[in-house]
């Protein structure tokens, strides 16, 4: 596969570049990756960088955002931090890869068994970790189908959160980024949530949360309540 250029990220649309990042998935399960020159693409990447995509992923040793979507390098922005929280620093990243880089899609990935998903369900304090947990605190107390072992043992409950926390992740990042909400209302940027199992290395994808252009149905939810 070729490396991206400059005139292959502008052709490119965002519902091309989301078919693109499900099908290299497929190919990541099915063990089917793609066999890349990686020394080439050093040398094809040395004098820029046009990525289709950023993917905002949590620092899990696990979720590797390049492994799990069979993408080589100069393809995506790699976003991790725990928890794949949406913070002022990734809101900023997400802005220059989109509105600068060109980039064409974003996704917010939460994953099944993440450590900081379960600390925030045990409500666990500890240095500057505090402060990380406390942005995924809102999806513990949101989540209201699970009403008893509400903590990190009941797997079910820890899903739910993760699930929950994608979906409002996806939301601030419409409501905290004009510049990210003006591109995705124009259609020149599409988002959407998705969840990664660290058992199969499936991605499932949440289409209720994809939004691209004024009319989709979670744009106009969002508009109306603004």
């Amino acid at each position: 596969m070729k490396t991206l250029n400059k005139a292959a990220q502008a052709n490119l649309t965002p519902e091309q570049t989301l078919q693109l990042l499900k099908q290299g998935n497929n190919r990541f399960v099915d063990n089917l990756k793609i066999d890349r020159n990686h020394l080439q693409q050093v040398n094809e990447t040395s004098d820029g960088q046009w990525p289709m995509a950023a993917i905002v992923s949590c620092m899990d040793s696990r979720t590797s955002a390049e492994l799990i979507f069979d993408q080589g390098l100069g393809d995506i922005f790699s976003i991790r931090l725990a928890g794949a929280v949406i913070s002022d620093n990734v809101l900023g990243s997400l802005e220059y890869a989109c509105k600068v880089a060109g980039s064409k899609f974003i996704v917010v990935l939460g994953h099944t068994k993440c450590g900081a998903i379960k600390g925030a369900c045990d409500h666990v304090e500890m240095g500057n970790l505090t402060g990380l947990l406390n942005k995924i605190t809102p999806a513990v107390y949101a989540e209201r189908t699970i009403r008893e072992n509400r903590n990190s043992h009941n797997h079910a409950f820890v899903d739910a959160v993760t699930k929950l926390h994608t979906e409002r992740s996806v939301q601030a990042v419409l409501e905290q980024s004009m510049i990210l909400r003006e591109m995705i209302l124009n259609g020149e940027v599409g988002i959407i949530g998705a969840l990664y199992d660290v058992e199969t290395g499936i991605v499932t994808f949440l289409d209720h949360t994809q939004v691209l252009g004024a009319n989709s149905l979670y744009e106009q939810e969002l508009l109306a309540v603004s």
